[in-house]
């Protein structure tokens, strides 16, 4: 099995989660008391979450870049970023280095697709929900995404930041996603993405009407795929540059 190289601290509560459910899902597969390599590199979250409201999207870019890069020569052949908002700088990521990246949107499409759903509702932080990164790489999988109108939009993205990344579970932030759940079965959506590392600590399918894609797991599921795989390659079949 392939090392595993996870750019993660976006939060630490998220980077918890991925390395748990990735070592899980090793042991799964190959049994005994088999656990994942894996090298994690983390960020200062106060940095990162400082350029996001400034909307210095380069910058958190080249630094994600530059963890990346550190990964490879640390001897990852994978590298995993543990969160969907920073995909929106993936480029600068992939055009740092010379191993596979495997992207949280293509890893959930691809899922989302086998199961036969074409309109998703969405949950993520705002900067998710409302940059085209997101709704324009699942668009090319054919998928249609749909997210909450104001306020929802603004409830989901609070409890993601003022809770989820502290640490704190409410129970009346989940009553509040379960109502914007339902509110996009209503709207048409035939499945729901939680489209955020974080969420899945608040609710999970018990709470929709409608099924839903963990995009935490998956992307997990697919990185260990793709260690496990003899020689890895890209999510999209490309071969690694030499």
């Amino acid at each position: 099995m392939r090392t595993i190289g996870l750019i993660g601290g976006m939060s630490w509560e998220s980077s918890a989660e991925y390395y748990r459910l990735l070592n899980e899902e090793t042991r799964a597969r190959l049994g005994g008391h088999h656990c994942a390599p894996s090298l994690l590199f983390t960020v200062d979250f106060a940095e990162i979450e400082a350029m996001q409201s400034a909307g210095a999207w380069d910058a958190a870019g080249d630094r994600l870049a530059q963890a990346a890069v550190t990964l490879e020569k640390a001897g990852a052949d994978v590298v995993v970023l543990c969160t969907n908002t920073m995909h929106l700088v993936a480029d600068r990521i992939t055009a740092a280095i010379d191993v596979p990246f495997l992207h949280i949107v293509d890893a959930t499409a691809e899922r989302i697709t086998v199961a036969g759903h074409r309109t998703v509702g969405l949950l993520a932080t705002r900067y998710t929900m409302e940059h085209p990164f997101y709704r324009d790489r699942m668009r090319g999988h054919g998928i249609e995404v749909i997210v909450p109108d104001e306020p929802e939009r603004t409830l989901v993205h609070d409890v993601i930041y003022q809770e989820l990344t502290r640490n704190r579970i409410e129970p009346a932030s989940r009553v509040a996603y379960q109502k914007v759940m339902a509110g996009l079965a209503e709207r048409g959506a035939q499945a729901l993405i939680l489209g955020c590392t974080e969420i899945t600590l608040l609710v999970d399918e018990s709470d929709s009407p409608v099924p839903v894609f963990d995009s935490t797991r998956i992307h997990v599921e697919a990185a260990v795929d793709l260690a496990l795989a003899d020689p890895p390659t890209p999510a999209d079949g490309s071969v690694a540059r030499a």
